[in-house]
């Protein structure tokens, strides 16, 4: 694959930096997001491999990476795949292969994984539900998190099991027209006309 047939990494890290922004914050479907981002504390690292097996190796190098460095540092890690894994479907295999992956590094416990995908469905929604959109992230993605920063998180809002139904009330109330208003997606890759 060429340059002109895909976006940098500076652009995948400014569409996905923009999304965190403007939809996570600024929607506020994560409270705890707006922390770590101020204090630049959220890493953005891209992998260009596309087969199970480079990108396995690749989040190894990255979910070492966090277990390295201080929380003050780095808190959390967005591992993000702009080159592969597009099918939904596969992108739910890979997730669960990346599960098993934390487990062999003896990191459950430390860590945990959440899935963010261009495609996200909730196995109990219509593919075109707007609040599959409170996962939809602008490429494939694997949110890297310390289970120690979500406990303190969870300590400072008492009430977290709420945020999942508040999050369905904001997009209901959005729809699907105030999503695309954020203009939160990829951008076109260079080379190529907007759709």
């Amino acid at each position: 694959m060429t340059d002109i047939q895909r976006n940098s990494d500076t652009q995948v890290i400014e569409d996905t930096r923009n999304w965190l922004r403007r939809a996570v914050i600024g929607l506020n479907l994560c409270p705890f997001a707006k922390s770590v981002d101020v204090k630049d504390q959220v890493h953005y690292a891209v992998t260009r491999s596309v087969g199970f097996k480079d990108l396995l190796v690749d989040l190894k190098q990255e979910l070492n990476s966090l277990a390295a460095l201080d929380a003050a540092t780095r808190d959390t890690t967005l591992f993000i795949a702009p080159d592969a894994l597009t099918d939904f479907l596969e992108f739910n295999d890979f997730v669960a292969q990346a599960n098993r992956l934390l487990a062999k590094l003896r990191y459950e416990g430390v860590f945990q994984i959440a899935s963010l995908h261009p495609q996200y469905q909730f196995a109990d929604a219509p593919a075109d539900a707007i609040t599959n959109f409170t996962n939809r992230s602008p490429y494939p993605t694997l949110h890297l998190l310390r289970e120690e920063s979500i406990d303190r998180a969870v300590q400072a809002f008492p009430h977290a099991e709420t945020i999942f139904e508040t999050n369905m009330r904001t997009m209901e109330r959005i729809g699907h027209e105030g999503w695309r208003a954020l203009n939160v997606g990829a951008r076109p890759k260079r080379g190529t006309l907007p759709p």
